[in-house]
Order: structure tokens, then sequence, then C-alpha cells
């Protein structure tokens, strides 16, 4: 189920908690749905196995199985981060304000049934994590190493860890965690050294071991952990730096080249300038042909011999399948 819906059938159960028979069109109304989407958050409760009983007739409808009690919420510590944070996700960059209140409510519910430990635990990642856009699939950071970290950042303690950086080198880190953010799918750690002041970004997916130390810290006033992130990632020098003039419009090409992949300006009438930093070029030849666009490349030279590669591949396999004459 998506946030949203989630959300939804949350506050279908809340209501039916409420005791007696409610109607289906007393039930769209109040979840701002058709009819037939009730019934169709009825079948993922029953799924559920939550015993909602259907009573036919002119006053029939739907209710709760008389005697049932919603059993105590028990959740291993990655379930409950993995239901908060697509909640959050949603209330963050859901497509309007009501999915985003509705995932609010919802998020506040499940919070209130988990043991207060782990609550505790959750409610400091929800309160100094910052997200910039819409995430996209990406490998996750360790759930200890994301709680661990949230509680080291709203307490101020220094932590240690170890970190492999992206050529695979590995090293032992003693940092003051500033902040958390979520950014194209992945987690970055704001954090200055603690004996050199240096600013770093640090990838969640890359750290391991945290262990938070004595002591605390004072985060400088003003600080934005997001534009940080954003700074930081725009000034990383990369392998290859991708310069393509593609025709087409800012916001046709958006939808198949998101922020986290690619920046996209205008050049001129009827043309995009496509920029891309990336550590290999094998994967950027499909992505062009995808777009289904006339395009030039300015560099590197590298890619236009990826590309031909890729047009000779295809016209391979095209051919394979013809008949003989």
């Amino acid at each position: 189920m998506t946030t949203s819906t989630t959300a939804r059938v949350l506050a279908l159960l809340e209501i039916l908690q409420g005791g007696g028979i409610r109607t289906v069109p007393e039930l769209a109304a109040r979840l701002c749905v058709d009819e037939r989407t009730v019934r169709r958050y009825v079948g993922h409760l029953l799924d559920l196995d939550i015993p909602v009983d259907a009573v036919r007739g002119r006053y029939g409808g739907y209710r709760l199985a008389p005697g049932y009690r919603m059993p105590p919420l028990m959740l291993t510590d990655e379930e409950a981060l993995a239901v908060l944070l697509g909640l959050l996700a949603g209330q963050r960059g859901g497509p309007g304000a009501a999915s985003a209140a509705a995932g609010e409510s919802a998020a506040a519910k499940v919070r209130r049934v988990l043991p207060v430990a782990l609550r505790r635990r959750l409610e400091a990642l929800l309160e100094t994590a910052d997200f910039t856009d819409r995430p996209r699939p990406a490998d996750p950071p360790e759930a200890s190493v994301l709680l661990e970290l949230a509680a080291a950042v709203r307490q101020q303690r220094p932590v240690a860890f170890a970190y492999t950086d992206r050529k695979g080198g590995g090293s032992a880190r003693t940092v003051l965690p500033y902040g958390l953010v979520a950014h194209s799918g992945r987690w970055y750690l704001t954090a200055a050294g603690r004996d050199t002041g240096e600013m770093r970004i640090f990838r969640l997916d890359r750290i391991a071991s945290v262990r938070v130390l004595s002591g605390t810290f004072t985060v400088p006033d003003g600080f934005d952990p997001a534009a940080t992130v954003l700074d930081h990632l725009a000034r990383t020098p990369w392998t290859h730096d991708v310069s393509v003039r593609v025709r087409g419009g800012v916001e046709q090409l958006r939808s198949r080249l998101p922020a986290g992949i690619a920046a996209l300006s205008d050049d001129g009438p009827e043309w995009v300038r496509v920029r891309i930093r990336a550590e290999r070029l094998d994967w950027i030849p499909p992505v062009l042909a995808a777009l289904d666009a006339p395009f030039v490349i300015e560099r590197p030279a590298a890619l236009r011999d990826l590309v031909r590669t890729l047009a000779r591949s295809l016209d391979a396999y095209a051919a394979a399948g013809e008949e003989p004459a």
C-alpha cells in the first residue's frame, strides 16, 4: 500500500473502533473517497486479520466484530523505522497538505503504542532529519546507525565510527554530528571534525560501528544541514563531467532526468543543456536513448563511442529477429 492508502486504512479502522454500524456512504464521505474504494480498504483490513463484519439490509454497512480489541502493536526496530519513515516521506514529499495531515495523524497513532524506549529513539530521528526532495532507490543505511546518529545529533554528543569512502578505503572517524539529511534516496550526516572543526559530509550506508562519546558541543547558529549537503554534492569532484544538449523543454525532460541524476538548464530555443557528474559512463547511453529526442554530446568524447556501441548493439539485436529473405 502507498503511504496515503495506509493512512486512510488506519483512519477507517479508527472510525470502526468507535462502535456501531457505519454505512458505506458515510465512510466514503468521512474518508473523502468513493464507495468502491471503501470496500477495497475493508479488504485491506481483512487481509490484516482484523474482523470486519459486513451487515446487509437497508441500514447495513460495516462494523468490527463484537468483542474485538486491537492488540498491542508489536514492531521490531527495523519495522517501526520503516513505518515511520514511510509516513514521514509522505508528509515531506506528498502530493498535498491533505496527505501530509493524514500521514502526521497516522504517525502519531503509531508512536503512541510503541514501547517508550523505542519511541524516544524514533522521535529523535524525526526531530533531527531534514529532507530535500523525493527519494530514489538506493542502499539504505543500517537502522541502528541511523538511530544512534539521530540520538547523538539531538543530544549534541560526539561520535566515533568506521567509514568506507567511495574508493573503498576504510578509516576511523571522530566527529561532532550536526544534522541528518535525506536526499535522492540516500541519508547523509553533516559533521565537523572534533579536532579540526572541518565540515564533512558522510553517507550513512558507508558508516559502521557507531559509538556515542562523552562530552557535548554546540551547533553554530544558523547552520542548515540540507543546504550544506546540497552545496557539498555540487562541489564534489567526479571522474566524468558530462554535458549534453537535448532538443526539448526542461519540464518535458525532468520526468526522465530527475534532479538527483542531472542538472537541466535552458540552452536557446528548443534546447536544454544536461549536466551529469558520474563515476562511470556506461549507464548514460541507455538514458539518452530513452529520451527519444535529438541530442548533441559536448563532452566527454568517450561518451560518443559508448553511444555508437549501444546503437550497433541495438541494431544487431533487431536484425537477429528478422526472417531471411
